[in-house]
């Protein structure tokens, strides 16, 4: 899917929903080369604060890419900047919905700006900003 630069407006928005699974930590860690034990070794991350294995901050985060590229504005999008602000953890098993909704349109380089946000339920798990170039019909 893709919605041009032309066809985008302040306040659309667009989101995609994923449960978090061990798959996804272990498939994670083997593609970031993350392999902190909080995420990956119960005995260890049952003694932090968190109390049991949580997701990686960035496999939360890399959700809002899925929705960048995919959805709004969809393919052929090119991210230029990323800003993320981690509020909580997620851990496996809790599905994270992932949101992107336009702030700013920039015509003359058809640059948009979109805040970010995922969230557990009604809980914001991390927020942020997305400075991206849109396609364009010209």
């Amino acid at each position: 899917m893709t919605v041009y630069f032309e066809d985008l407006a302040i306040g659309t928005t667009a989101e995609t929903g994923k449960t978090i699974t061990e798959a996804d930590l272990l498939l994670f860690s083997a593609v970031s080369g993350d392999h902190n034990p909080v995420h990956l070794n119960q005995a260890y991350a049952a003694a932090t604060p968190f109390e049991t294995r949580i997701a990686h901050g960035m496999l939360t985060a890399s959700l809002l890419s899925g929705v960048i590229g995919c959805q709004l504005p969809g393919h052929g999008t090119v991210y230029l900047s990323q800003s993320t602000r981690f509020k909580s953890p997620v851990r496996i098993g809790e599905t994270v919905t992932a949101r992107v909704t336009v702030t700013e349109l920039i015509p003359e380089k058809k640059r948009v700006r979109l805040s970010t946000q995922c969230l557990v339920g009604e809980k914001v798990v991390l927020e942020g900003e997305s400075l991206v170039i849109a396609p364009s019909r010209g």
